[in-house]
C-alpha cells in the first residue's frame, strides 16, 4: 500500500575520472617543485611559521593527488596536519585517500593493511573532534 518495506533501486555511483593532459601535468609538477622550495625556505626561517608550511604542505598534497601520486599526497598531507589540524580541503583528501588505501588492501586480502588505514581513519575523525571542539 505505502511502499515503506519495498526496496528501492538507487541509481549506481559512476565517479568519473578526469584524465590529465601532459601539459596539465607538468603545470601541477613545476608547482610542486616550487611548493617544495618555499617549504624548505620555510623550515630553515628561524622563527618557523607553522600555518604557512602546513598550507604549503596541503597544496603540495592535493597536487599529488591530483597527479594520483597517492603515497606523496598522504606524506605531504599528514604533513600538513602535524603543522595545524584542520578539517579543510587537505583533511578530507587524506580521509579519501586512507579509504581508498583500506579499500585496496580489502581487495587484495591484506588484513594487516586494513587495520592499519582503519586505524588511520579513527586518528582523522579524532582531529575532527578537537578541531570542532576547540573551535
Amino acid at each position: 500500500m505505502f511502499g515503506f518495506l519495498k526496496k528501492k533501486n538507487k541509481p549506481e555511483k559512476t565517479e568519473e575520472k578526469v584524465e590529465l593532459s601532459a601539459e596539465e601535468k607538468t603545470v601541477l609538477t613545476d608547482e610542486n617543485q616550487q611548493l617544495m622550495a618555499k617549504i624548505a625556505a620555510a623550515e630553515q626561517a628561524d622563527p618557523v611559521e607553522t600555518d604557512e608550511l602546513a598550507g604549503l604542505y596541503e597544496k603540495l598534497g592535493l597536487n599529488y593527488a591530483t597527479l594520483e601520486q597517492t603515497d606523496a599526497a598522504i606524506e605531504s598531507l599528514e604533513k600538513s596536519l602535524d603543522h595545524k589540524l584542520t578539517i579543510g580541503d587537505g583533511y578530507k583528501k587524506l580521509m579519501s585517500l586512507y579509504n581508498g588505501k583500506r579499500a585496496e588492501a580489502a581487495r587484495n586480502g591484506d588484513d594487516a593493511g586494513i587495520d592499519k588505514y582503519m586505524g588511520k581513519m579513527d586518528e582523522m575523525r579524532q582531529i575532527a573532534k578537537k578541531v570542532t571542539i576547540s573551535g
